[in-house]
């Protein structure tokens, strides 16, 4: 067990890592790994959240290793260790999803993962589905994310859902937290017809118990865009929606989990919107909220 007291630690302490953990020494060191993928290129408003993996790494210093409305030591239970950035290739996104999806193929870890814009998650799934067959998708999102294409472009952080679901590389598919302006009613429907399960973020304010029902069992991928929370608590993000989440519901959300996850990003985090870290601070806690479920489900 880590020591608590402070006088009992060592004279000198990494903090440029997740959570001051130690940085991976070899691929795969322990059951998780944090990993920062620092790319924003398929922002279609606010650029920045490249930062994020950064910013991230900067709100968890005050995180401490017992989780006491799970019960768990995260860190310890799992020995989770930083493996640090993948490096992205600036300006090509298809060109850094296959780098991406090369790299996670290396790692046999759970990853947990800072992006960068909400693009990432496909290369990510791909891996998953590589190594793990057909998976099923919990997204936390104030967006659809299914668009077919921005300026002719397939590839965007607006399109990886529906390219995901074109490539056949998930199960069921659950949105939590859906709300805001869309393009036509069209995008509504298309929910429908994608079988994709669509919740808004009235349904999740007013029958919570219920949605939570509808979540899947089974191997699952959970990806959280940082604006299914209120800008008033995340204002650090580059497309943000007013009137969602609280922190603590997005929180207590993620705490709710019971199924086996392969895998957790949180994404879509941009530190020059940020004020006072209250984002980063958040996306550090949503992280080691994930790590805390998948510790007491070990």
């Amino acid at each position: 067990m880590r020591q608590i007291d402070a006088l009992k630690s060592p004279r000198f302490t990494q903090v440029s890592t997740f959570g001051r953990l130690p940085l991976c020494q070899k691929l795969n060191d322990g059951e998780a790994v944090f990993i920062g993928i620092p790319f924003n290129d398929a922002t279609s408003y606010r650029p920045g959240a490249r930062f994020g993996p950064a910013g991230i790494r900067q709100g968890s210093r005050l995180l401490r290793p017992y989780n006491q409305f799970m019960d768990v030591y995260p860190f310890d239970s799992l020995n989770v260790c930083d493996m640090g950035d993948i490096n992205i290739i600036p300006g090509y996104i298809e060109d850094t999803m296959k780098v991406i999806e090369e790299e996670l193929l290396k790692i046999d870890a759970i990853p947990f993962i800072a992006g960068g814009d909400h693009s990432i998650t496909l290369p990510i799934l791909r891996a998953m589905y590589k190594k793990h067959g057909k998976i099923n998708l919990i997204h936390l999102d104030s967006h659809y994310d299914f668009w077919d294409s921005y300026w002719g472009k397939k590839y965007t952080h607006g399109t990886w859902l529906r390219r995901a679901l074109e490539e056949g590389i998930l199960n069921e598919v659950v949105q939590m937290g859906i709300r805001g302006s869309v393009y036509s009613k069209d995008d509504v429907e298309d929910s429908k017809k994608l079988g994709v399960k669509s919740f808004t973020i009235r349904d999740l304010k007013y029958r919570l118990k219920e949605v939570l029902k509808e979540l899947p069992s089974g191997k699952t991928y959970v990806s959280v865009d940082i604006d299914v929370v209120d800008p008033a608590f995340a204002p650090g993000t580059g497309t943000p929606e007013v009137g969602g989440l609280t922190s603590f519901e997005v929180i207590e959300i993620i705490r709710s989990f019971n199924f086996n996850i392969i895998g957790f990003d949180v994404v879509e985090i941009s530190p020059p919107y940020d004020v006072s870290e209250l984002t980063s601070m958040l996306g550090a806690n949503i992280i080691f909220e994930g790590l805390s479920v998948l510790a007491k489900r070990r």
